[in-house]
Formats: structure tokens, C-alpha cells, sequence
């Protein structure tokens, strides 16, 4: 399953750009994919791993 920026952002509770802003700043968060031009998603799973990861740390 993919989910967008905005369905990301609502997941945490932020903005879209700062969902972009962890992408830059943050290597270990998951690269999104592009679906097509303007389409870019990241995996469902790839997220929950990454919250997985974080709370682990």
C-alpha cells in the first residue's frame, strides 16, 4: 500500500513540508516513489519500520 505526503503529515500530526524537510535531514527516513509525473507515494510498510526503528532507539 502506498500513502501520500499529505496521509504521511496526517499520520504525525505536521505539515506537508516538514514531511519533506525529515526526507533531507533525516537519511534513515524511507525514500518516497514515483508513480508517475506528480504522483509520489512511500510505502506503508517502509513508514511503519522507520516508526518501528524509531521507538526501538
Amino acid at each position: 500500500m502506498y500513502v501520500s505526503d499529505k496521509q504521511v503529515a496526517g499520520r504525525y500530526g505536521v505539515t506537508r513540508p516538514t514531511v519533506w524537510r525529515w526526507l533531507k535531514a533525516d537519511p534513515t527516513f524511507p525514500k518516497p516513489i514515483s508513480l508517475s509525473p506528480g504522483c509520489t507515494r512511500w510505502r506503508l510498510d517502509e513508514i511503519e519500520s522507520w516508526e518501528a526503528a524509531r521507538r526501538a532507539a
